[in-house]
């Protein structure tokens, strides 16, 4: 059996299909699903299947550089109830998408929410890291950081 990949508590990690090149992600063992921050989404059909379009602010606010909007879409994965860890249930879109994190790729799901006023605009939860990764909660940051020279997501 092959060893795993040790992650720190928070990652630098990428969603190149979305065109996020680096974001800020809280690896969090304690949460089933992977999250993503949209400050906004709208749904739409494209050949007669049911996709999702969303928008995000890179860059941390009040940051002194300028914030860029990204604009990304996807196929509708799934759509479910998800609980915070507030205890509030909200129904959620679900999309796949590849995750690059560690030197390694990997299609996770991934659920999009307003993560506004959370210090990480990306959660990766158990089933996006299980079998590949173990995470050491000691320590961060092991595969890279968000470079500071380009706004932060």
């Amino acid at each position: 059996m092959s060893s795993k990949i040790v992650l720190g508590w928070r990652e630098a990690a990428a969603l190149p299909a979305l065109g996020l090149a680096a974001i800020r992600a809280k690896i969090d063992t304690g949460a089933r699903s992977s999250a993503l921050h949209v400050d906004s989404q709208w749904r739409f059909v494209e050949a007669g299947m049911p996709w999702v379009g969303f928008e995000l602010t890179l860059g941390a606010p009040g940051a002194a550089k300028v914030e860029a909007r990204v604009e990304a879409r996807a196929p509708v994965y799934d759509e479910r109830w998800v609980t915070d860890s507030g205890g509030h249930r909200s129904s959620r879109v679900f999309i796949r998408t590849v995750l690059s994190l560690a030197g390694t790729e990997r299609e996770i799901e991934i659920n999009l929410a307003d993560r506004r006023g959370m210090r990480f605009p990306m959660l990766l939860g158990r089933t996006a890291v299980t079998e590949l990764f173990t995470v050491d909660p000691s320590r961060s940051f092991l595969h890279g950081r968000v470079r500071r020279r380009h706004p932060r997501v």
